[in-house]
């Protein structure tokens, strides 16, 4: 039995440094302890770029998205300058939050408490009671704002206020996904699902084939993938084929290819994790998007959004042929949840014995070990 008094020791992940062909996963007490949990908050998700969706979910002045992310309540506001902006959901009172998770619309967002009032650009704009105090100015009580910035019409958060800006983070992504134009994509459906697991556990079964002949055996079946050149904070894979990657192999009629597709991307479909838990795939007439929100070291939320071209969601028949795509989504996806949380049943802290990674895992490795260089330094 073990017994780690000290969970961030680096020479325990000794084995996990090997290369590849040598080399161990992340012992099963990064997936279970608390501690270890509790340095990836402070080490990688208060300190990155955090993926939070598409600007569509946030259309028009006064529109919101709420969150709760890491255990911070995160308001993201479209204000009257049409600008995106983020901010801390806490009143600048007494902490309440001023609406609840979820979108929604709001010329003023009022606390429910004592009725600050907040306009969409974050300034206080009414504390009623607050005229006798002594020194009170609204001008100093706006919300706390946080950075926000985008790329392609997807948002990314940051708490840090001196990290490097987005693109030294995305590197040379839009090398690879450019031609997708994401820009001209608009987001047609969200999901949310609340799993039983680590979040590492759910990225690490998206960045690999080497389960999909098993686990997905009844969907999308055996993938055969190639590691694509990267810098920046991300990583990816990319499977030649035919067609398109979004339907089951038993259904036709797919919706047109992207037509500005060239390259890779025009011979089949990338699967790319960005940093620290978002995972996009792009295939030739669609993509889709994981998000990992850490909950806790044996909770995570899933979410999945599906992207289509404004052009092919303007075709008379796109209700009906979408039907296809998230059948595949709804096939998929549910057994991937499912073998992640079989997967978290599996890991104790209290025992660990050798194991080995296969060479069909090579992102597993390259994520384990981006980890331990954040949480360990």
């Amino acid at each position: 039995m073990l017994m780690i008094e000290n969970v961030l020791e680096p020479s325990l992940y000794a084995p996990v440094r090997q290369p590849l062909a040598s080399a161990e996963p992340l012992p099963p007490w990064c997936y279970t302890s608390e501690a270890f949990y509790q340095a990836e908050v402070e080490r990688i998700f208060l300190r990155t770029w955090n993926f939070m969706g598409r600007t569509e979910m946030v259309p028009t002045p006064g529109s919101y998205y709420a969150v709760n992310f890491v255990g911070v309540p995160l308001l993201i506001i479209r204000g009257d300058d049409h600008k995106i902006r983020a901010f801390i959901n806490s009143c600048r009172h007494r902490g309440t939050p001023l609406v609840k998770s979820g979108c929604g619309d709001k010329k003023l967002f009022s606390c429910p408490y004592h009725a600050w009032g907040f306009a969409p650009n974050g300034r206080l704009i009414a504390a009623p009671g607050m005229e006798k105090v002594a020194g009170f100015s609204m001008s100093d009580y706006g919300l706390t704002e946080v950075r926000l910035e985008t790329w392609a019409g997807f948002m990314f958060v940051n708490f840090d206020e001196n990290a490097a800006p987005l693109s030294n983070h995305l590197g040379n992504i839009a090398d690879h996904l450019s031609s997708y134009d994401f820009e001209s994509m608009a987001m047609t459906r969200r999901k949310e699902y609340d799993l039983k697991c680590n979040w590492k556990a759910y990225v690490e079964n998206a960045m690999e084939a080497y389960h999909t002949p098993t686990v997905h055996k009844a969907s999308i079946g055996l993938q055969e993938c190639n590691l694509v050149d990267s810098n920046g904070e991300w990583v990816g894979l990319h499977e030649e084929h035919e067609g398109t990657e979004a339907i089951l192999a038993e259904d036709d009629s797919p919706f047109p290819f992207i037509p500005t597709l060239s390259g890779l991307a025009d011979k089949g479909t990338y699967f790319v994790l960005v940093y620290p838990s978002t995972m996009i795939a792009c295939t030739r007439d669609c993509a889709w998007w994981l998000e990992v929100h850490p909950m806790g070291p044996a909770r995570s939320k899933v979410i999945i959004g599906s992207l289509f071209p404004k052009s092919t969601i303007a075709r008379p028949d796109f209700d009906e042929v979408v039907k296809l795509y998230y059948k595949r989504w709804d096939k998929s996806l549910p057994e991937d949840n499912w073998v992640s949380e079989l997967q978290h049943e599996g890991l104790t802290p209290y025992f660990k014995t050798p194991a080995r990674l296969s060479n069909l895992e090579p992102l597993v490795h390259t994520f384990g070990n981006w980890v331990l260089d954040q949480v360990l330094g």
